[in-house]
């Protein structure tokens, strides 16, 4: 299971590129979760192949220096690490 889809109240396309390893991107979920917004998030450390090489590229557009968790809000906005006001912020909660 590398991609997940959360099925929730829309807050515009939410994309959250996370590592099963990493507990800041293990909080930003449960973050989204609790405000209740729609989103998907992707396991980029499950990822194999053509997969694995486009999701690098989503990312680095995004955040060049591939960290993790990397938030892209609208394809407008990118959150990167656990940043909970922000996130807040970026979605008007």
């Amino acid at each position: 299971m590398s991609e997940v889809y959360i099925p929730s109240k829309k807050s515009g396309h939410i994309i959250l590129y996370t590592l099963t390893t990493c507990h800041s991107c293990e909080k930003t979920k449960k973050l989204l979760d609790d405000l209740g917004v729609e989103y998907e998030y992707k396991y980029i450390d499950l990822l194999y192949g053509d997969e694995w090489e486009k999701a690098i590229q989503e990312v680095k557009t995004w955040n060049p220096r591939f960290t993790f968790p990397t938030l892209v809000i609208d394809n407008e906005k990118c959150i990167v690490g656990y940043r909970e006001n922000e996130i807040k912020e970026a979605l008007g909660k």
